[in-house]
């Protein structure tokens, strides 16, 4: 399942895209006469596997058969919101997690840093944005905007102490992430926090594919363009610390919950370790390209002119 948050003039609502149509998963429901779905995507992911279970079964049912009008639109007619428009908790993010980026990250701060275990920070909720939406160039805060683009992890089920030989079971679906980053600000204040964490610098979608469509995500073809021009482009097979490990670790002593985002780390050619460095500026379109996954798409916009 391809699942969106999207807005047809109601407010969001849960969906799911079955080609050019957006289904409404509870009412979609509704009209089976059967057991009720949630209509967010949160309470959806935190229902378990009954819910999701009937969900496939409406689907498969829904294609090629007559579906309720009100449960269905086209897509070219509704507002793709980020997936979990507001996350209960920070993104969790790996930092340094590609060989090649740790190695540049390296050569830019003239350092040597190699990590025995995975590094994590977490961006605010405050980050989000849609897919499509603007990512915020605030020149008062940072004129160094910086690209990352990165898998998501969906959790499903939640846990503590989860072993790295259970860690997949607990993966519900993936994601895209562009963990934009304000670099002088980054290291102005030596911990990660406030550069990951400025308001509308996290685009987050189009949407959660499920983990059963996506048969081995260590091994997707992961790409940034801005503007056209590649700038990123890498394998999920380069990850120093794969899904098992980061949610292995993650969970040592840490409770993960349904609906929790883990952002796995972004591969090198982030623009700050470049020659001369590159940063964003407003007017840019940015792509995050995930092979199986998804493409996300967003304009760099000045906040003076929102």
């Amino acid at each position: 399942m391809r699942l969106v948050t999207f807005d047809a003039g109601e407010g969001p609502r849960l969906g799911a895209v079955v080609d050019t149509s957006i289904l409404d998963l509870a009412r979609l429901g509704e009209s089976d006469g059967g057991a009720s779905l949630p209509s967010d995507m949160l309470g959806f992911i935190r229902s378990g596997d009954d819910a999701w279970n009937r969900a496939r079964s409406l689907l498969a049912g829904a294609v090629g058969g007559r579906v309720a009008a009100n449960a269905s639109h086209e897509s070219s007619g509704v507002k793709l919101l980020a997936p979990i428009p507001r996350p209960d908790k920070n993104v969790f993010c790996l930092g340094v997690n590609y060989r090649e980026h740790l190695e540049e990250a390296n050569r830019a701060a003239n350092r040597d840093l190699q990590p025995e275990v995975p590094v994590y920070f977490t961006k605010a909720v405050t980050t989000i944005v849609a897919p499509g939406g603007p990512i915020l160039f605030d020149e008062s805060v940072t004129t160094k905007y910086d690209w990352e683009a990165e898998m998501g992890v969906v959790i499903g089920r939640g846990g503590k102490g989860i072993s790295r030989e259970r860690a997949m079971e607990h993966v519900f679906g993936y994601t895209c992430f562009n963990d934009v980053t304000g670099r002088d600000v980054q290291r102005a204040h030596v911990q990660w926090f406030l550069g990951k964490s400025l308001d509308g610098t996290c685009p987050f979608g189009p949407w959660i594919i499920t983990a059963d469509e996506v048969p081995d995500p260590h091994n997707l073809h992961v790409e940034l363009r801005v503007n056209g021009v590649v700038k990123q482009s890498a394998n999920t097979s380069m990850l120093i610390n794969d899904i098992p490990a980061c949610i292995y670790y993650l969970s040592r002593g840490l409770t993960l919950e349904a609906g929790d985002l883990i952002s796995t780390g972004t591969p090198s050619g982030v623009g700050y370790a470049r020659t001369p460095p590159e940063f964003l500026k407003p007017g840019d379109i940015v792509e995050v390209d995930i092979e199986g996954i998804g493409v996300l798409r967003n304009p760099v916009v000045d906040v003076r002119e929102l």
